[in-house]
């Protein structure tokens, strides 16, 4: 958040590159050089929707995966529901703020 604040603060924007092998092997295995530990599913997910949420994503490139590793496009598909995160997508439940004096 910290960081975001500070892009924004600055009017830039961000460039995301989108490295397939920062996920866990577990949920993303279409990679050649695996690390485990990496990001789980819902930590990849809040990413970008955080990144989303803050309006300064500019551009987007995906790299690491390797097709012939994947199996049956297990990974290839998370990259896309990333994606769509990125762009908008809502799949995590986030508690909202509650204001007082509401409803």
């Amino acid at each position: 958040r910290a960081f975001l604040a500070r892009v924004s603060d600055e009017d830039g924007l961000l460039h995301v590159s989108l490295d397939v092998d920062f996920l866990d092997p577990s949920i993303a295995p279409a990679v050649g050089t695996t690390v485990p530990g990496g990001a789980t599913f819902r930590e990849a997910h809040l990413v970008m929707e955080m990144l989303s949420d803050s309006g300064l994503v500019s551009s987007l490139d995906l790299v690491e995966l390797n097709p012939f590793l994947d199996e049956r496009g297990r990974t290839a598909t998370l990259i896309v529901d990333l994606t769509a995160s990125l762009m908008g997508r809502r799949l995590l439940d986030r508690p909202t703020r509650s204001h007082s004096g509401s409803l």
